[in-house]
């Protein structure tokens, strides 16, 4: 099969409803012979901050020497991009190879789009000998495809309500998913601090007899007046201290999300990973997650009747928040961080989310605010995310379907001292993203 056959096939799956379960990534992976079993985990869980989590990972450890597999979804534009070691995307030519590979062990068996690409992002790694994956989960944890390892570190980063169809309505029942990737034995790095959600956690990992470190408890940060920052860590870390830290992005949970990173770093030097401070500095200054938080300015050159007349040099924040906890985040993140004259907000929305919460959080900072609608029938339309506005809100709101039309439509009414935010949606970001910067794989 070539690379567009793969794909084709990997698409057709997407008509396969979310299915969680592992009996069938049990039976694949029985059929292949575990490549599993001779790979070594962090697996990350939670609802905002995973891929920060994974990406300062890799970051740190890839600079440390070690061959890092680092698997993420959703992808922003091409499915390659959810499989990584170290800087370097899955090549074509192997995506081929492994997706025939997988289609010709199924045979007629029907698995979902996130089990092919779980049982992929496996393969691949062992294949190519990692010295450790990073692992995310797609959704919750007990019952995510991703759920069939045994971690060195199992990580859970804050944890507040999202797919509450799929894992329950409260934040009870959502932690008890999220702490299912707890394993016996195997320490817990956890940033879920609201008190619902860490005495599940607490209650799990004392069932599991798994050593649990607790952000605010067993490890905690503080920032400087200079916008660097510290970590700290309790009796389990030896009072270690690491002071002067630098993030490279403004949000206001990067410290929270760092330190998670940190913890996990130090459990794992206790495992034999050896990394020095210097390699932990840079690689928590230089990591990248493009469309989360992500800041760029850009030259852009206005037209009248296709003919050019002048530039403008503009500022945009990306930023995929599509929860209420993430979309808070953003708010007071720009609140806090960004200056600008005029704030005008392209946004979009996938039509199972909490709208009216996340939409109505970030439409009273905007003064002007572009409705739009990435591809996908998941996708709201521009005119039900109207509806959800207060009457003062609806009089600087516009409705544009077409995403390019909305950025350009934000590009022609910014001025170089106003910001552009694009939000509501990591799909949103994923059509956006390429005509701005573009293809990242």
């Amino acid at each position: 099969m070539t690379y567009a056959e793969v794909l084709a096939h990997l698409d057709a799956l997407q008509m396969h409803k979310i299915k969680l379960g592992l009996e069938a990534m049990q039976s694949f992976l029985d059929r292949v012979g575990r490549p599993e079993q001779k790979l070594r985990f962090v697996h990350v869980a939670g609802t905002n901050g995973k891929g920060s989590v994974c990406a300062g990972l890799t970051e740190v450890l890839s600079r440390a020497g070690y061959r890092v597999g680092v698997y993420t979804s959703p992808h922003l534009s091409s499915v390659r991009e959810r499989f990584r070691i170290g800087g370097e995307y899955i090549g074509e030519s192997a995506f081929a190879a492994l997706g025939e590979r997988i289609c010709r062990v199924l045979g007629e068996e029907q698995i979902t789009y996130f089990e092919f690409t779980t049982a992929l992002a496996l393969l691949w790694f062992a294949e190519s000998q990692v010295d450790l994956v990073v692992l995310e989960t797609g959704m919750g944890g007990r019952l995510d495809a991703t759920n069939v390892v045994v971690p060195l570190v199992s990580v859970i980063t804050s944890v507040s309500m999202d797919h509450e169809a799929y894992l329950g309505t409260s934040l009870t029942a959502i932690a008890g998913e999220k702490a299912g990737i707890i394993k016996d034995h195997v320490p817990v790095v956890s940033g879920a601090v609201h008190p619902e959600a860490a005495a599940v956690i607490e209650r799990v990992s004392r069932e599991r007899s798994a050593p649990l470190s607790t952000l605010r408890q067993e490890f905690d940060y503080t920032v400087n007046a200079d916008s660097t920052w510290a970590w700290r860590g309790g009796e389990a870390f030896g009072n270690l201290v690491i002071d002067g830290l630098r993030s490279n992005r403004a949000s206001l949970v990067q410290q929270e999300n760092d330190s998670l990173t940190i913890a996990v770093v130090e459990l794992l030097r206790k495992q034999g990973y050896t990394v020095s401070e210097e390699d932990l500095r840079q690689g928590l200054a230089e990591v990248r997650w493009p469309g989360r938080m992500e800041y760029f300015e850009q030259d852009f050159f206005p037209t009248v009747i296709g003919t050019p007349v002048g530039v403008k040099k503009l500022r945009y924040l990306l930023d995929g928040a599509h929860n209420p906890d993430g979309v808070k985040n953003l708010a007071n993140t720009l609140a806090k961080n960004f200056s600008y004259q005029k704030l005008i907000v392209v946004w979009g929305s996938m039509g199972d989310k909490d709208m009216p919460a996340t939409l109505g959080t970030i439409a009273g900072l905007a003064d002007e605010l572009i409705l739009t609608r990435p591809a996908g029938e998941r996708s709201a339309m521009p005119e039900q995310l109207y509806g959800f506005l207060d009457r003062e809100d609806k009089k600087k709101a516009r409705c544009i379907a077409s995403v390019p039309n909305a950025l350009q439509a934000a590009q022609e009414a910014a001025a170089e001292e106003d910001l552009i935010v694009v939000g509501g949606s990591l799909y949103l970001i994923g059509a956006t993203r390429p005509l701005l910067l573009g293809e990242l794989a």
